[in-house]
């Protein structure tokens, strides 16, 4: 954390959505920002992902959370889940027999 950040108190947060939770007490977060282009003022969108870290592993894809700046807690995490704004939808998990049937010949 810098200076500025320590005098103030304050450190970055975001807002994304999780778009991976398959690693232990770690959980990817999308955040996508919207700006204009300076010289064709067209609106122009653009993602970044973030490692982010959740303890509790409480956090499934397609919640949207607020994450926080935070000290290095690995080589590539260094932000942390704060809250869980809104619940995403649950997918229903497909059960592997129904995929892997083997297919009825016609003849």
């Amino acid at each position: 954390m810098t200076e500025a950040a320590k005098a103030t108190g304050r450190r970055k947060q975001r807002k994304g959505t999780v778009v991976s939770d398959k690693m232990d007490k770690s959980v990817v977060v999308a955040v996508m920002r919207v700006r204009r282009h300076p010289l064709y003022k067209k609106t122009v969108r653009s993602t970044k992902k973030y490692l982010a870290h959740s303890p509790n592993n409480d956090v499934r894809t397609g919640d949207r959370v607020l994450i926080e700046e935070t000290r290095p807690l690995s080589k590539q995490k260094n932000w942390r889940v704060v809250q869980v704004l809104e619940r995403g939808e649950q997918v229903p998990q497909v059960s592997s027999a129904l995929i892997e049937a083997p297919l009825e010949a016609t003849e």
